[in-house]
């Protein structure tokens, strides 16, 4: 008999998963997603790229704005009679009363080694803290935000260029393959879920665009931490003479002078612990992003200039 599958996710992090379920056989009867936003300018409707892949594969799709107090939606996944529910980054909390709605459970996979980095920006989270390893923990949803217990981690080391794009890029990739070796044996009971050591839990909490403003002072390893942490959005910046300029790739270098100094004529910046950071592309306030080269070109930033003349 085939079993019933409810999808939740929003992001293109969540697309391979649901795509790798949908290739390899797997029913899944209804997709629910965040509601289509409009544009900053404008009243252009942008879906969400779940919403886009599940009309495209012609998957029916939900997207309401909440499920607390919304008597429709539990209704129809109580009608429904799922049999899983696979959850990835859908950004809504489900509530306590629909947990019992589907037979095996909401099964979340979620961005990180838990019990490290709970919550809404994990892999950024763990790329600011100069981490060497990250991953995907696949959990059964609790009442509390990624307390529950845990069947399945694996890992993936997070090399020195590897930025929050390229690092969800992997963990999107091994998830989509990893929900296959395990759904089967979830669905027959054949795996265990084990509780979290909740002593060791750490909290992701959601980005904040002001924590992208790079303070020279701090370690060069630290401000590269959060260049590629934050790498493409928000971004991290820092302001010369009034103009915000967004550094989106840089390498550690050894250069030394005064803290915030413009080392040469390619944009090599001392930093807070006699290291330096070797700038490789930049996007000016209001421009297209350009190479280093080129930028340095037509720039007002010089050597000798102090980024910390704000």
């Amino acid at each position: 008999m085939l079993k019933k599958i409810v999808f939740m996710g929003t992001p293109s992090f969540a697309v391979p998963i649901l795509k790798s379920l949908y290739q390899n056989g797997y029913p899944v009867s209804v997709v629910y997603t965040q509601p289509p936003q409009k544009s900053q300018r404008g009243q252009k409707i942008n879906k969400s790229p779940i919403q886009g892949i599940s009309e495209t594969l012609k998957i029916d799709c939900r997207t309401p704005d909440s499920f607390k107090n919304n008597k429709e939606e539990y209704n129809y996944l109580k009608k429904l009679g799922a049999d899983i529910a696979i959850v990835v980054a859908y950004g809504q909390i489900i509530p306590k009363e629909y947990l019992s709605l589907v037979k095996k459970g909401f099964i979340n996979i979620h961005a990180s080694l838990l019990p490290k980095w709970r919550g809404a920006a994990p892999i950024q989270r763990s790329i600011m803290n100069l981490e060497k390893e990250t991953g995907i923990s696949i959990m059964k949803i609790g009442e509390k935000l990624d307390t529950g217990p845990i069947c399945n981690s694996y890992k993936i080391k997070i090399k020195s260029d590897d930025n929050s794009e390229t690092i969800a890029e992997k963990l999107s990739t091994l998830a989509a393959e990893k929900i296959l070796d395990i759904i089967d044996e979830i669905l027959t009971d054949k795996i265990e879920f084990k509780e979290q050591d909740h002593n060791e839990a750490t909290y992701a909490g959601k980005i904040e665009k002001i924590e992208g403003q790079i303070k020279w002072n701090e370690t060069a390893e630290s401000i590269i931490g959060k260049i590629n942490g934050l790498y493409p959005s928000p971004g991290a910046f820092f302001i010369y003479n009034g103009e915000r300029y967004k550094i989106l790739k840089a390498n550690l270098a050894q250069g030394y002078g005064k803290i915030g100094e413009v080392l040469d004529n390619y944009l090599e910046i001392s930093c807070g612990n006699k290291k330096s950071i070797k700038v490789l592309e930049i996007q000016r306030q209001g421009k297209r992003p350009q190479n280093i080269g080129e930028f340095m070109l037509g720039s007002q930033i010089k050597k000798g200039s102090n980024l910390n003349n704000a």
